[in-house]
């Protein structure tokens, strides 16, 4: 028989690890066991090695709430990051719970058993487990594919063409001349780092808002100094969310003085003359795109250093040498890297059916960024977008506590969100970044009103999680089967 666990929880990263400690800590009767397709734990940051990865949020909010982040920093590397779940996963015993080399390929629900069949790739062959409530936190992108354009002329280059999801570890890229495609987070992160050693050119279709942080948090300093780590920790995590609630409203409310504080910001610290408004102004307004940070403005360092630079043109081929722009000039390069975002699907890829009929993602609305309309016993991690991935994941994994003890008391066995299949629907994502845009047949939509809308909001997410009741009406609970 297969093994049986009361919650599977999938994924074993930020939002993995959080979801067990939660289960552990509010819901201690219910058994559970973590899967996680790769041999270790941490997710993202296990998985991301290129030069420089980091976070692109305050380690105070990205961290866990129940284990504070030690130190002041504010922006901190991946490896870090990586050994800080695997430090809580030990500490809190939940990595005991996790099954690593073992990926999800489908999940079958059966209401006549109220039940999860869950079916895997194991290091031994396919495997079986069953669960009553299938957690999914498996992040928001392919981890096997990226997206890389079918750029022309790439077969002809006679260097090396790298994609930061899989930088080969023996790469040496000292003294080369390097061309990173793309402006988003993880261009911005490599150019600095690749350009102590290298000159690096970031080329660029289009601008990007590009925004310095301190890469060091004086004020959580200054508390873990008179105060016990959890009150600093606290009164830290709390700052910071405020202040991205701040940004994230003024860019909103006043788009064009925040554009121009931006802009203010990247000029100060670039060298005289720079064409800013070429490389640094974009099209859209701020947080119509997600801000690229950049600690202690480490990307304008390097191009007043004159290590790094910057060229917005479209590609017209790749040559033997390099890169030939639209405009006609030429990029030299030994090194290609096509920093050109994820490929996103959700739940790890598996494929979902719900009394032996398919079920698609795509075509069902998220209740509360949590649950999808008509997927029984099933949730999902899924961060904010404007502030720390798992600020939202850890309100998620809280409300499936709730849920949980509340079906318990009540001897319910099955709940299933319903959604009014007339009710209008919007973009589960609100941002018009590319990635978001080819996206849109692989996740799900919202609604326009609560619980079927999306936040953006911690505080909002608080009172939607924490305090409305979990009997809204929205949900379908059954009892014994």
């Amino acid at each position: 028989m297969p093994e049986h666990f009361d919650v599977l929880i999938v994924g074993a990263g930020l939002s993995g690890i959080d979801a067990a400690v939660r289960l552990q800590e509010r819901c201690p009767d219910r058994s559970f066991a973590i899967v996680e397709r790769r041999a270790r734990i941490g997710g993202t940051w296990d998985l991301f090695r290129y030069p420089g990865i980091r976070s692109d949020s305050d380690v105070t909010t990205l961290g866990f709430p129940f284990r504070p982040w030690k130190g002041n920093q504010a922006i901190t590397a991946g490896g870090d990051i990586r050994e800080y779940i695997l430090e809580t996963a030990r500490e809190t015993g939940v990595m005991d719970k996790v099954r690593t080399g073992r990926t999800v390929t489908a999940a079958a629900w059966s209401s006549d058993e109220a039940r999860w069949t869950v079916t895997l790739d194991g290091p031994d062959g396919p495997e079986t487990m069953t669960c009553g409530f299938l957690y999914a936190c498996t992040g928001y992108y392919n981890y096997d594919r990226a997206h890389v354009p079918d750029y022309p002329g790439a077969d002809q280059f006679g260097g090396e063409i790298v994609v930061p999801q899989f930088w080969p570890e023996d790469l040496d890229w000292s003294g080369k001349r390097i061309v990173v495609i793309g402006s988003g987070a993880t261009a911005v992160t490599l150019v600095p780092t690749l350009a102590e050693t290298a000159q690096v050119t970031m080329l660029q279709r289009s601008p990007s808002y590009v925004v310095t942080l301190p890469s060091k948090d004086k004020w959580a300093g200054r508390l873990q100094r008179i105060l016990p780590l959890r009150a600093a920790h606290r009164l830290t995590r709390w700052k910071n969310i405020g202040m991205s609630m701040m940004i994230y409203q003024m860019s909103r409310r006043r788009p064009q003085k925040m554009r121009s504080f931006f802009i203010e910001n990247a000029r100060k610290q670039l060298p005289e003359g720079f064409d800013v408004e070429k490389h640094f102004v974009p099209d859209y307004d701020p947080w119509d795109q997600r801000l690229c940070v950049v600690p202690q403005g480490d990307l304008f360092r390097a191009i007043r250093k004159g290590t790094a630079d910057v060229v917005t043109e479209r590609i017209d081929t790749f040559t033997e040498t390099g890169i030939r722009l639209q405009d006609g000039r030429e990029l030299p390069a030994d090194i290609i890297v096509s920093a050109t975002g994820l490929s996103v699907q959700i739940l790890g890829g598996a494929t979902l059916t719900v009394d032996g009929a398919p079920y698609s993602v795509a075509e069902h609305v998220s209740y509360k960024g949590a649950m999808l309309d008509g997927l029984p016993n099933a949730a999902m991690a899924f961060g904010y977008t404007n502030a720390s991935w798992t600020l939202k994941c850890d309100q998620i994994a809280r409300y499936v506590c709730r849920l949980l003890n509340h079906m318990k008391r009540k001897g319910h066995t099955v709940a299933t969100p319903r959604v009014d299949p007339k009710a209008p629907r919007d973009p589960f994502v609100d941002l018009s970044s590319g990635y978001v845009k080819r996206a849109s047949g692989v996740v799900p939509s919202q609604g326009r009103a609560a619980p079927w809308r999306v936040h953006q909001n911690y505080i909002r997410d608080v009172i939607e999680f924490r305090l409305k009741p979990v009997v809204d009406g929205a949900i379908d609970f059954r009892g014994q089967p």
